[in-house]
């Protein structure tokens, strides 16, 4: 039952962020982040977040990989605010990866620590694309996991 006293709650938590002022809102903001909430932020976008917050209190928050993917999309915008995001194609420890460069073929396989070539782990593709060609390479796009429209427009 305690499940549910802290369900119901949130519920009356949420259910009074509708009609809550925008003074209220940063208040509540300022409890749930312990940080002054963004001065872009207008009502909608606070009630949307402080929802969010109360929603992972109760219920707990995204998966760790989902956390990781974010993370990743986050620090991805900072180095290049104005580039277009996307997320990245998931692929399986145990793929293998075989690009022709230049008459030869190579290999990588995929592991849950990074990615496999000639008996060394790299964190990145794009180092082994780079240690291919002796040139600054896009990994994905060098082992073709881009969409070629997609590419073209990088």
């Amino acid at each position: 039952m305690k499940r549910a006293k802290a369900t119901d709650d949130s519920d009356a938590e949420l259910a009074r962020l509708a009609t809550a002022p925008i003074v209220n809102l940063r208040k509540q903001y300022r409890l749930l982040f312990t940080k002054e909430p963004p001065t872009a932020f207008g009502p909608d976008l606070l009630r949307r977040t402080i929802a969010q917050r109360i929603q992972e209190k109760t219920q707990g928050g995204p998966p760790r990989a989902t956390q990781k993917a974010l993370d990743q999309l986050v620090e991805a915008f900072i180095l290049q605010p104005k580039a277009a995001l996307s997320v990245p194609r998931r692929i399986k420890p145990g793929s293998e990866l075989v690009r022709t460069w230049k008459g030869t073929a190579y290999r990588v396989r995929v592991s849950s620590t990074g990615f496999a070539y000639e008996g060394q782990t790299y964190k990145s593709l794009s180092e082994i694309a780079t240690l291919i060609t002796g040139t600054k390479w896009n990994g994905p796009r060098f082992f073709g996991l881009r969409d070629q429209e997609r590419a073209n427009a990088s």
